[in-house]
């Protein structure tokens, strides 16, 4: 039988303390091409994140229980107990202490990785869509939807290494142009000088972080043509890649907001990564989830595809889920990647040998 030590309000730890499982040794994968089903979520996934070493994953979704599972193995360590709505964003620190989730309860909570504590709670008078850290993890950008007089904005909070000290005022308010539009995601550019953001009005903005000015917009002609759902950096924040329900993914100069490298599909894109190892690109979605149940699972193009980013030619997809994909992240090491669908499953991949082999 396995016990569980319930900390009030935190994380939730399945049978041994963290620190017996992060110092177990990891299991050898190379053999197992089926993925690992991990079932801890009752509604769909939102959101999916490694920390930097690749050992643990959280995942995010409508149930309001982060989860922090290990990434070897897929065995559950817990879930993060405090929000009151959806949380549809996460963000786990450099050192993997701490963890930025945002939720629908109009609210982002800081958190302890290894107890579960709720640090600190940002609150604001909408939904928080967006998270992330920056570099040196002392600052933290949040995105807030628009709701009945508010319009969706960049919100830039100071963290403080005593949570005692942190306060909920904000260094930085960037309000949307579009008011009335969400915005979807935002991210730090190179050394926290910038701040990129896109969202349901398919524009990509820069933002200077000083100032809060505008300082480039993507080109209509070559922009996405729909709105923007999703948002991936490359590992040395030189470009990024986006993904739209115009069946399309885009990847861009992070400082020129140049267009590099374009991929179409034949369904609405939810989700995007880039493999840190081989010039690959995942892209995920599927047909909208209000009309799955009228389709046949093989039909929705529930799989997540992989592209050559230089040649931005389909390698191939993974199939698996019975519903759109909402999140896909690949580990920082490259040889395995998970992904989250509307069904409530995240998907656990670990590639064969063969993968890194592949030629076209």
């Amino acid at each position: 039988m396995t016990m569980e030590c319930v900390n009030p309000e935190g994380l939730r730890l399945d049978g041994r303390q963290f620190n017996d499982i992060q110092s177990s040794s990891h299991q050898t994968l190379e053999s197992w091409i089926r993925p690992i089903l991990l079932k801890g979520h009752e509604r769909p996934l939102t959101c999916l994140r490694y920390n930097r070493d690749g050992d643990l994953l959280f995942s995010c979704a409508k149930d309001h229980n982060p989860t922090l599972w290990f990434a070897d193995n897929g065995e559950r360590l817990g879930t993060y107990r405090g929000h009151n709505g959806a949380v549809w964003c996460c963000d786990v620190s450099r050192d993997s202490s701490r963890l930025i989730t945002g939720s629908a309860d109009q609210t982002a909570k800081l958190w302890d990785v290894q107890s579960g504590e709720q640090l600190f709670t940002f609150k604001f008078g909408s939904t928080a869509r967006s998270v992330e850290f920056s570099v040196g993890d002392h600052l933290a950008v949040i995105t807030t939807d628009p709701f009945i007089e508010r319009t969706s904005a960049i919100h830039v909070k100071r963290i403080v290494e005593d949570p005692q000290d942190q306060v909920d005022d904000s260094v930085l308010v960037i309000n949307n142009p579009d008011g009335k539009k969400r915005i979807n995601r935002a991210v730090w550019g190179p050394l926290n000088k910038t701040i990129v953001s896109a969202g349901e009005d398919a524009v990509i903005r820069i933002w200077d972080t000083e100032t809060g000015t505008l300082l480039k917009e993507s080109d209509e002609e070559v922009g996405h043509k729909k709105a923007i759902t999703s948002l991936c950096k490359a590992a040395d924040d030189s470009h990024f890649l986006t993904g739209s329900l115009d069946n399309t993914a885009k990847l861009w100069d992070m400082r020129t907001l140049t267009l590099i490298k374009s991929y179409t599909t034949v369904v609405p894109v939810n989700a995007v990564a880039m493999s840190p190892l081989l010039n690959h690109v995942m892209l995920g979605g599927g047909q909208d989830a209000s009309a799955v149940t009228t389709t046949d699972h093989r039909a929705g193009n529930f799989e997540a595809k992989f592209y050559d980013t230089i040649l931005q030619e389909e390698i191939g997809g993974v199939k698996g889920h019975f519903g759109p994909i909402n999140a896909l992240a690949f580990n920082p090491d490259g040889k395995s990647f998970s992904s989250g669908g509307e069904d409530g499953y995240v998907r656990l991949h670990h590639f064969d040998s063969n993968y890194f082999n592949i030629k076209i």
